[in-house]
Formats: C-alpha cells, sequence, structure tokens
C-alpha cells in the first residue's frame, strides 16, 4: 500500500516533512498547499507534486492523509476539518496553545473515529530509541532520574517569540514529551524557574530565553529539564537516565564522528547547527511510523492525548514561574 499525502504549509518544517514524505517507499507526496504560492511552487518543483488549495487537498480521493504544518493558530481547526473528511493527520506540535481547544479538538477526532498523530520528532531519533529500549529491556533497572538538556543556538527573532505561545509551549514542550515518554509514569507536579539571559527583547515581549524545570510523578521519579536559547557552541541535545542498576545516556551528535590529536590537544568537530540536521533521522522514521500506522490500522503515537498532556506541563511551568511555587498538575 502507498499511503497518498498532501502537505499543508510550505514552510522551513514544511520542506522537512516533504523531503520526509517522498523519501519514504511507502508514501507518496500528490499535492502541497501553501498560502505564499511561490514557497509551494518550489516544493512542487523539487518533488514532482501539485500544487492545491486546501479545499481540494480536503475534497481529494487521491489523497489518504496530510501534513499540517501551518502557523499554529489554524492546527485545531485543520485538523477537525481534516479528520471529518477521513484523512489521517499528522500535525506538527501543538495542536493548539490552549488546553480546552485541544481538549475540543481531540473530541472531534474521536468522535468521528479520525486517526491523528502530534509531532514529537525527539522519541524517533535513533540515539533516544536506543535509549528507551535499553529502558524497555531492564538494563538500568527501575528508572529514578531523567536529566535532560536542550538547548538552541541561537533566538529566534522576537516577532515569532510573541506569537509562539512562549518558551514553555514552544521549546520545553518537547521536552516535556520526552519526558513522559522516558519516565514511564506521569508527572503530578512541576516546579520551574526562568529567567531572561540571552536578549532583552524576548523579555519586554513577554518571554523567557533559559528555564529550569522539575518534574516528580506520584511514585517520586524526577525529571530535569535545562533549556536555553543560546548556545555558542552549537545545537546541545542531551539526555541522561539514572536508574536503580545503572545509567544510559545519549550524547551531543555532530555531522562528523571524528577527533583528532596533535600537539594542541584532543579536538572534535562542531555540534550540528540546529533541529533541521540534527534531527534528519528523526523526521524519516517518525513519517515511516505514521504510514506503518495507517497501514496496519496499530495506535499512532504520539497522540492528541499526547500533545494535550505536553500542554498541560508547560501551562503548569508557567504557573509555577508565575506563583514562584511547586503546581500539581491535573
Amino acid at each position: 500500500m502507498t499511503v497518498r499525502f498532501g502537505l499543508l504549509g510550505a514552510g522551513r518544517i514544511g520542506k522537512v516533512h516533504a523531503k520526509a514524505v517522498s523519501g519514504d517507499a511507502n508514501a507518496k507526496l500528490v499535492a502541497v498547499a501553501d498560502a505564499f504560492p511561490a514557497a509551494a511552487d518550489a516544493i512542487a518543483s523539487a518533488y514532482g507534486c501539485e500544487v492545491r488549495t486546501i479545499e481540494a487537498i480536503e475534497a481529494a480521493k487521491d489523497i489518504d492523509a496530510v501534513v499540517i504544518c501551518t502557523p499554529t493558530d489554524t492546527h485545531a481547526d485543520l485538523i477537525e476539518r481534516f479528520a471529518r473528511a477521513g484523512k489521517a493527520i499528522f500535525c506538527e506540535k501543538p495542536v493548539d496553545l490552549d488546553v480546552a481547544r485541544v481538549k475540543a479538538c481531540i473530541k472531534v477526532v474521536d468522535e468521528v473515529k479520525g486517526k491523528l498523530m502530534v509531532g514529537f520528532n525527539r522519541r524517533f531519533d535513533p540515539h533516544f530509541m536506543a535509549v528507551k529500549k535499553a529502558i524497555d529491556e531492564g538494563r538500568i533497572g527501575d528508572v529514578e532520574m531523567v536529566t535532560i538538556t536542550s538547548r538552541d543556538p541561537g533566538a529566534p527573532p522576537v516577532d515569532y517569540i510573541k506569537r509562539s505561545g512562549g518558551i514553555f509551549r514552544d521549546m520545553t514542550i518537547h521536552d516535556f514529551d520526552m519526558a513522559r515518554f522516558l519516565l514511564g509514569e506521569e508527572p503530578v507536579a512541576v516546579t520551574a524557574t526562568a529567567a531572561v539571559l540571552v536578549d532583552k527583547a524576548i523579555g519586554e515581549a513577554g518571554d523567557y530565553d533559559s528555564v529550569s524545570v522539575i518534574l516528580q510523578t506520584a511514585s517520586g521519579k524526577q525529571a530535569i529539564i535545562s533549556n536555553s536559547r543560546r548556545a555558542t557552541y552549537g545545537y546541545d541535545q542531551r539526555i541522561e537516565i539514572h536508574g536503580s542498576k545503572g545509567l544510559v545516556s545519549a550524547e551531543n551528535q555532530r555531522p562528523f564522528s571524528i577527533e583528532v590529536a596533535n600537539g594542541e590537544g584532543y579536538t572534535r568537530p562542531p555540534l550540528h547547527d540546529f533541529f533541521m540536521t540534527r534531527y534528519t533521522e528523526a523526521y524519516a522514521n517518525e513519517i515511516a511510523s505514521f504510514i506503518a500506522a495507517i497501514e496496519k490500522g496499530t495506535t499512532i503515537t504520539p497522540s492528541g492525548t499526547d500533545g494535550l498532556a505536553a500542554l498541560k506541563l508547560a501551562d503548569a511551568a508557567l504557573q509555577s514561574v508565575k506563583e514562584g511555587k511547586l503546581v500539581k498538575v491535573d
């Protein structure tokens, strides 16, 4: 079976998913839609698909699934439309910035028995998957503490910051999902601190650029998350899981895994410069997982419920910062 795709949104992340879909032997990119014709034309030219309107893709009989890469404030409406149209849906995170709106959207998907996957790509990174496999095989015993370091090389434009929903909903949300994925239990309490250390314009826009979070589960397991909008040495992505019998970790990745030793010491190449190169395999793997679930009729994960859970943690973290105390999670 070949799953036929429509791509909604031809921006930066749309290009990433166009490449992932087109590179999968079990998929075909049929059409792309974007508010900017030049962006849609570029993807159509690169991958041999058609440029269509969203309405045409919604009604198309030659499209089985869609990838939603449009602005966040359009996600929930598009999910509902395409669920009702009978298309399987892959949507970039988040479903929405408002918990109530996400719940309403998931309800619609459930009512029409739709298929929805939310794009938490880091679950599909080969290195992080190997860490999860080691946990599942019991090689480090019971998970006790998870440490996640996630730092961007540089801050996005302030215009983006203003519409992003804030660092917890935009950046840390990936780490909230990864913490849930690795802990094996749901966090029930959040403590967070935040500061503006990178760019005062981010603070003037009502956001933060440097945050630390502690998640706690009912049994006492902990996840510690460190985020910064600035890492002068590259895209810093590390995880470490401490268990009752040992530890498993995933180090930073580089475009080339070499080390040079000479009179000046030991040197290695710099880290990847951002998510588009660091997580290339993860994006391909998550699309492959989505396709396999459609073909086999198996459960799709991460689901809309996973997206909702991560958003609740983001809201709790922001509340913790504002109130200066531990916040219980619903």
